[in-house]
C-alpha cells in the first residue's frame, strides 16, 4: 500500500488563500513529446503575516523562476509543488517548466488524444501543467499564447476571445486568446489539432452575434449537426427560462476520444467526450440523441452556474453541479416529454444514488471530508444535488425561485460562492425560511417515509400519519428529521380528484414534513380515498405504504400525474418481486396473478397515454433497481425472478404485444419525440415478446428487424433482444455488427456493453474481448463499455459464488491503478459494497479488497474507497 497513508481534507478547515493571482499570461511551446510552459502571474499577498508562497505542481520539470524579472533562487521543490520564500507583497512571478503530454495516461492536465493535444483541469489538473494556486477560490484573468507546428496543429484553441495570431519562419504558427472574465484554473482549457469544423451563429436577446464552432475529428462533420442544434436550443432556452445571456464573442466545443468525464465546461471552450457530440441515425440511438442534448445543455448552462459564479472550495461542488443538473433536466423536459424525463431521472436516483447512500461511500451532497476529490464527482453530488434544488423549486414556486436566482447572481457574479450563499439568496428573495431545509446539504443517506392512514366515515375525515427515518451511514451514525416536501393527491373510486381541505380551508397538495412523525387531517372526504403519494417524486426518499393491488392498478390507469402512473406500476411489480425472491430462495413456485397482467394490458392498450410513457411502465425494473429492495442482495434469485416476470408478461400479453409491435412500425427515421416514443414502445414490445415460449417467432422478428433497420436505435434494439433472450440468431447478428462497425469506437462501445451484459458466460466473453481489435485499456470509453458494463450492469455474473468476477476486477484495477486512477476508482464501487451480500460473497470481496490494498503505489483514488469498504465491514 502507500508508503504514507493519504491525508484527508475537511470542509471546516477552509482558509482563505494567503496569496491570490489577479492575471496570468501563459505561453505554450507545444509538442506531444515535450511542451514548454511559461507562466507570468500577477500575485498579491492577502495575508500580511505570510511571505512564503506555496504553489501546487505535479509531474513538472522546473527550468527557471523569476520574480519581477529577476532570477529567484530562494525556493524548495516539494512532493506536491513548490515553496517560494520571502516574496514581496505584490509581484510578477515568471515560471518556466516542461511537461510530457505523451506520457500522461491519467488524462489530467495536458495530454494526447489521438492526434490532438487537449487539457482536462477539473478538479486539480492544472497543477500538471504549471506551478499555480490550483484552487477554485483563486480567480484570475487568463491570456494564453499557443505556438505549435502548423501542419500538425492548424487549430490552436483556448478560453475567451481570439485576439491575435501569426506565422513563424520554421513552419510553426501562434494564436493568442484572452478571457476577460476572472476564472479559477480548473476552467482553463487548451486544444491543438487538425479538425473538421461546423460553424454557425447565434443572435442573443440583446442582438449580439455569437460565433459557434464545433470541432470534430476529420470525417465526422456529418455527425455534429445535432450537437449544434442542441447548443442553439440551450442558448435560447437559458435566455427565455432564466434570463441568462452568453457573454463572449465565440463559443466552441471540441470532441475528443480520450476523456475521463462526459464533458467539461471550460469558459468559452467546452471539451467533450466524443460520445456526447457525434450522432447520425446510422450510428447513434434515440437515447444517444437525448444524451447529447442534455450534456450540451448542461455544459453550456455552466457558463453562469459554475463559471460566472464558481465554488469557493471543492466541498461546495454541488453548488454548481446540482444546480446545473437541475437546469439541464428542466431543459430536456421542456424540449421533449416532461413525464418521461422525470421517470428517467428517478431511475438513476433509485438505481445508482440510493445504492451509493447504502454503501461505504455514502456522503452528503456537500461532503465534510475528502481524501481524493475525483471520488466525489458522484450521483449524490450531481443527481441528488439536483433533487435538493428541485425541492427548493417545489417549496418556492417558479416565480420566487427565479427571483432567488437573480439575487444569487447579483450578489455573487464574478466570485467563488458556497452552498449556504445559494440557499440564503433563495430565502431572502422568497421570504420562505429554509433554515431547516439546509440539513439536506449536510446529512447523508436516503430518508424513508412510512405512511399509514385512517378513514373516519362518520366524520368524513381522512388522517395521514407520516414517519420519517434516515438509516445510519458509515460517515454519520446519528440522523435528524429533514424538511421534506411530500406532494399528494386523493382520488374517489370514480377517478375524480378530492379537494384537500382542513377547517374550511383548501390545503396545498405539498405537505411539509419537519418532524420524525406528523399527522395531516383532511375533511369533507365523502368516501375512503385512494391516495397518490410522492407526486412527481417530490423528494428523494424511499416510500413505505401498504397499497393493495387494486389501488395500484387504479393509480396506474387513472392518476393525473404521469410519474405516479409509472410509480404505481413499479410498486405493484416490487410486491411480487419481493414475494418471488423469497419463494425462489425457499424453492417454492413463483407466482404472478392474472389481475396484475390485466392491469398492464390496460396500459398497453391505452389510446390516451403517450407511447414513451407506456414503454416506461411496461419496462421491468433492472436487476440493480430490484437489489435496492433488499437489505441482503441475492443476485441469482433476482435474475431468475426478473426473467420469470418477463416470461409471464410475454406469454400473457403476447397477442397485444405482437399487434402493437407491428402497428408502431415507421417508414423512415426522424429525430422527433413522437417518433422516438413509437420506437421506444415498439422495441419494448419486441424485447418482451422474445421471452415468450414461441422462441422461433421471436427469432424471426428480431432477425428481420435487424436486417431491415435503417437506424442504430432499431438495429441495437434487435441485437440487445437477441443477446438478452439468448435467441438462436444472436451470434450471427453480433458477428455482422462487429464486421460492419469495428472501426468506429463509439458504435463498438454499444457492442462491448451488450456482450458484457450477456446472461450466459459473460466473464469468459469479457476476457476474450480484452484482446479485440477495437478494444483498448487506455481508452476510458472502451473500459467503461466493456468492464464497467460487466461489473455494474451484470450483477449475477459479476457476483458469481466462486469469486471469479472479483478476481478479474482485481487484475484490471491493478493495471489501471497507475495508468488511470480516475477510471479505476469508478470501476471499484460494486466491490466495496460487501456488506450488502451473503457471508460467502462478502468474504471473497473482502479478500479482493485486501489484495488491492497491498499494491505498491496505490493511488489515492482507490485507497479511499478500499479503506472505506473494509472499514464498513469490520
Amino acid at each position: 500500500m502507500n508508503k504514507n497513508s493519504p491525508i484527508a481534507k475537511y470542509r471546516l478547515d477552509y482558509k482563505k488563500p494567503d496569496f491570490t493571482i489577479i492575471d496570468i499570461d501563459l505561453e505554450f511551446d507545444l509538442a506531444p513529446e515535450l511542451t514548454t510552459v511559461t507562466a507570468r502571474s500577477h500575485i498579491v499577498q492577502q495575508n500580511k503575516a505570510q511571505d512564503t508562497l506555496i504553489l501546487d505542481g505535479e509531474d513538472l520539470k522546473l527550468l527557471t523562476i523569476n520574480i519581477n524579472e529577476q532570477p529567484w533562487h530562494d525556493y524548495k521543490i516539494t512532493e506536491s509543488g513548490i515553496e517560494i520564500y520571502h516574496v514581496p507583497e505584490e509581484f510578477t512571478l515568471t515560471i518556466i517548466n516542461e511537461i510530457k503530454p505523451i506520457d500522461n495516461t491519467a488524462l489530467e492536465g495536458l495530454y494526447v488524444s489521438g492526434d490532438a493535444l487537449c487539457t482536462q483541469c477539473e478538479a486539480e489538473g492544472f497543477r500538471h501543467i504549471t506551478y499555480y494556486l490550483d484552487r477554485p477560490d483563486v480567480l484570475a484573468r487568463f491570456t494564453t499564447r499557443i505556438t505549435a507546428n502548423k501542419a500538425l496543429y492548424p487549430y490552436l484553441l483556448s478560453n475567451g476571445n481570439r485576439i491575435a495570431q501569426g506565422q513563424l519562419d520554421d513552419g510553426r504558427h501562434w494564436v493568442q486568446w484572452q478571457d476577460p472574465f476572472p476564472k479559477p484554473s480548473y476552467l482553463f482549457a487548451l486544444v491543438a489539432g487538425d479538425f473538421d469544423v461546423l460553424c454557425d451563429t447565434f443572435i442573443s436577446k440583446s442582438q449580439r452575434k455569437v460565433d459557434l464552432e464545433i470541432y470534430v475529428d476529420k470525417g465526422n462533420l456529418d455527425r455534429s449537426q445535432w450537437a449544434m442544434t442542441s447548443l442553439k436550443n440551450a442558448m435560447q432556452w437559458d435566455e427565455s427560462r432564466f434570463g441568462l445571456e452568453y457573454d463572449l464573442d465565440i463559443f466552441m466545443i471540441v470532441a475528443v476520444d480520450f476523456f475521463n468525464m462526459g464533458a467539461m465546461e471550460n469558459k468559452g471552450l467546452n471539451i467533450f467526450n466524443s460520445k456526447y457530440v457525434l450522432a447520425k441515425p446510422e450510428t447513434a440511438t434515440d437515447h444517444d440523441y437525448l444524451g447529447i442534448e442534455g450534456v450540451i445543455g448542461h455544459e453550456y448552462f455552466h457558463n453562469w452556474t459554475g463559471n460566472r459564479v464558481t465554488c469557493r472550495d471543492w466541498f461546495q461542488l454541488s453548488l454548481k453541479e446540482g444546480l446545473t443538473v437541475f437546469r439541464d433536466q428542466e431543459f430536456s423536459a421542456d424540449m421533449g416529454s416532461r413525464a418521461v424525463k422525470r421517470i428517467d431521472d428517478v431511475k438513476i436516483l433509485r438505481t445508482v444514488q440510493f445504492a451509493e447512500d447504502a454503501s461505504p461511500m455514502a456522503h452528503p451532497i456537500r461532503p465534510d471530508k475528502v481524501i481524493e476529490m475525483n471520488n466525489f464527482y458522484t450521483v449524490t453530488v450531481y443527481e441528488k444535488g439536483a433533487e435538493v434544488i428541485r425541492m427548493m423549486h417545489t417549496l418556492l414556486g417558479e416565480e420566487k425561485f427565479q427571483a432567488g436566482m437573480q439575487l444569487y447572481f447579483q450578489r455573487h457574479d464574478g466570485s467563488a460562492a458556497t452552498c449556504d450563499d445559494f440557499v440564503q439568496a433563495m430565502q431572502d428573495a422568497s421570504g420562505i425560511d429554509l433554515t431547516h431545509f439546509k440539513l439536506w446539504y449536510s446529512q447523508s443517506g436516503t430518508p424513508e417515509l412510512t405512511i399509514t392512514d385512517h378513514y373516519d366515515q362518520q366524520n368524513q375525515q381522512y388522517t395521514l400519519t407520516v414517519k420519517q427515518m434516515t438509516p445510519p451511514t458509515l460517515d454519520q451514525s446519528e440522523k435528524q428529521p429533514l424538511h421534506i416536501p411530500l406532494a399528494i393527491e386523493l382520488y374517489q373510486g370514480s377517478g375524480e380528484l378530492i379537494n384537500l381541505q382542513y377547517q374550511g380551508q383548501t390545503i396545498n397538495q405539498v405537505l411539509n414534513l419537519h418532524q420524525a412523525q406528523q399527522q395531516f387531517i383532511f375533511e369533507n372526504v365523502k368516501e375512503k380515498p385512494i391516495i397518490a403519494l410522492l407526486q412527481d417524486f417530490s423528494a428523494p426518499v424511499k416510500l413505505h405504504y401498504n397499497y393493495q393491488d387494486n389501488e395500484l392498478i387504479f393509480l396506474m390507469q387513472k392518476a393525473n400525474n404521469a410519474f405516479n402512473r409509472y410509480d404505481a406500476a413499479q410498486m405493484l411489480l416490487a410486491k411480487y418481486i419481493y414475494l418471488n425472491v423469497s419463494n425462489y430462495q425457499q424453492k417454492q413456485s413463483l407466482i404472478l396473478p392474472d389481475t396484475v397482467i390485466d392491469g398492464f394490458r390496460a396500459i398497453l392498450l391505452s389510446e390516451q397515454l403517450d407511447s414513451a410513457l407506456i414503454a416506461q411502465i411496461l419496462t421491468l425494473p433492472s436487476e440493480n433497481e430490484i437489489a435496492n429492495l433488499f437489505t441482503i442482495v441475492d443476485p441469482d434469485a433476482i435474475y431468475q425472478v426478473r426473467k420469470f416476470l418477463l416470461c409471464q408478461f410475454a406469454n400473457g400479453l403476447y397477442d397485444e404485444l405482437y399487434a402493437i409491435y407491428h402497428h408502431h412500425s415507421l417508414p423512415y427515421y426522424r429525430i422527433t419525440h413522437t417518433d422516438m416514443a413509437k420506437r421506444a414502445l415498439r422495441n419494448c414490445c419486441l424485447y418482451i415478446l422474445s421471452f415468450a415460449d414461441n422462441k422461433k417467432q421471436a427469432d424471426l422478428l428480431v432477425k428481420s428487424q435487424y436486417e431491415q433497420a435503417d437506424n442504430m436505435t432499431d438495429s441495437l434494439a434487435a441485437l440487445h433482444t437477441a443477446v438478452m433472450a439468448q435467441l438462436p440468431c444472436k451470434d450471427i447478428l453480433l458477428t455482422d455488427f462487429d464486421e460492419q462497425w469495428h472501426k468506429d469506437g463509439l458504435v463498438m462501445d454499444k457492442w462491448f456493453a451488450l456482450q458484457a451484459s450477456s446472461p450466459n458466460n459473460a466473464l469468459q466473453i469479457v476476457k476474450k474481448l480484452l484482446t479485440h481489435r477495437s478494444f483498448s485499456l487506455n481508452n476510458p470509453n472502451r473500459v467503461r463499455s466493456l468492464i464497467g458494463a460487466f461489473v455494474n450492469n451484470n450483477p449475477a455474473a459479476f457476483h458469481m459464488l466462486d469469486g471469479s468476477g472479483y478476481h478479474f476486477l482485481v487484475e484490471i484495477l491493478t493495471e489501471l491503478n497507475q495508468k488511470n486512477p480516475q477510471v479505476a476508482s469508478r470501476l471499484i464501487d460494486p466491490l466495496i459494497r460487501l456488506k450488502r451480500y451473503d457471508e460467502k460473497r462478502a468474504s471473497l470481496m473482502r479478500e479482493a479488497l485486501e489484495r488491492l490494498l497491498k499494491l505498491n503505489n496505490l493511488s489515492n483514488d482507490l485507497y479511499e474507497k478500499i479503506t472505506k469498504g473494509l472499514e464498513n465491514n469490520a
